[in-house]
């Protein structure tokens, strides 16, 4: 691929939310960290993508773009060292015992945890709110670094009381917008913000795609997703069909946004607005570093898996499909789209 040494492109990002998962983006990051003909401008993210985006943004404002490839590799050192949610919450032995007595059954530790959620809160299984993800962002994350950098950051939470997405941005950004954007109810107590209660922000915006509408970010923007979009076949088992719902759950909102994208294009295109209301909209560049067709095959249960070794499996898919994105789309950044939203998302 031809790379000019023009002014690098500038670009936006938008990171899915998916556990242990988010280490496939730790591996694009760095990976485009390294790209010296892009320069990126804005991130939008949920969950795991908001932790790995405090990471890169923490390490890329106090040492450069060497300095976010390290805070991103602390980061998931740390939380492979505090050790899966389920473990903290001693769950994983329960489930052991719980199996050993069951042969009639396929369940995994996970497996077990989603059914005791089903009837106990995490304000019955966990009341002193034991959670390792805070330990991990607390100890490897400067947040003050984080507000202070120049890349616009944006992440999601649900408002648990009006059921609405709540976008953190700015002096917003703090460990709990962090924490809020990735509290599974089943698993933590809400994140409490001034009084407001929020939970993950998958549930409405995984990620929120329209911060980077209203604001000066790069109409450029790559999207980082980690949650297959089509799953082949019927689900038949307990566990299957949470998995399908949970990937259709957490798909939900960002595929109706794609759509609006969508419409909003092609009556921009087809000149369809007149000009006051085509000043209020802009052609966008959609671009996708599709992870979850990667991921497609692991199970619910591997976004709770923090295994160094996984980790780094993920970490190394990461990288090398950042590396095929850079090869096969480069060049079309700052110039159209590098794929069909319809053909890639939104086909029936």
């Amino acid at each position: 691929m031809a790379r000019s040494a023009s002014k690098p492109k500038p670009i936006s990002l938008a990171l899915q939310g998916g556990g242990a998962h988010g280490a496939f983006t730790w591996g694009v990051l760095e990976r485009l960290s390294e790209c010296e003909t892009l320069d990126i401008q804005a991130i939008t993210a949920t969950s795991a993508g908001a932790m790995n985006a405090a990471a890169y943004l923490s390490g890329l404002q106090t040492g450069g773009p060497a300095g976010a490839r390290e805070a991103l590799e602390t980061f998931w050192q740390t939380v492979s060292r505090k050790g899966s949610v389920m473990d903290a919450m001693g769950a994983s032995s329960a489930a052991g015992d719980f199996m050993a007595s069951n042969p009639f059954t396929t369940w995994t530790p996970h497996n077990f945890a989603t059914a005791m959620t089903s009837f106990l809160s995490p304000y019955d299984l966990n009341p002193f709110n034991l959670n390792p993800l805070k330990e991990a962002v607390q100890s490897t994350i400067d947040f003050d670094a984080v507000r202070q950098s120049s890349v616009q950051l944006f992440i999601a939470a649900t408002n648990v009381e009006t059921g609405r997405v709540r976008i953190f941005k700015d002096e917003e950004i703090t460990m709990d917008a962090v924490l809020a954007s990735a509290c599974l109810p089943q698993t933590f107590k809400a994140v409490k913000i001034d009084g407001t209660p929020y939970w993950d922000g998958g549930f409405l915006g995984n990620p929120s795609l329209f911060p980077l509408f209203y604001s000066e970010a790069p109409k450029d923007i790559v999207l980082v997703t980690l949650n297959p979009i089509e799953r082949k076949g019927t689900p038949r088992s307990a566990g299957e069909i949470q998995d399908r719902l949970n990937e259709i759950t957490f798909n939900a909102s960002l595929l109706g946004e794609l759509r609006s994208i969508a419409f909003v294009q092609k009556l921009l295109n087809d000149g369809l607005l007149n000009k006051a209301v085509r000043s209020h909209y802009r052609n966008l560049n959609i671009h996708a570093i599709r992870g979850g067709e990667v991921l497609s095959g692991l199970r619910l249960e591997s976004k709770y898996d923090t295994s160094w070794r996984f980790l780094n499996e993920l970490r190394e898919k990461g990288r090398g499909h950042a590396e095929k994105w850079l090869e096969e789309c480069h060049d079309s950044i700052g110039k159209t789209s590098s794929l069909d939203i319809h053909e890639a998302f939104l086909g029936n």
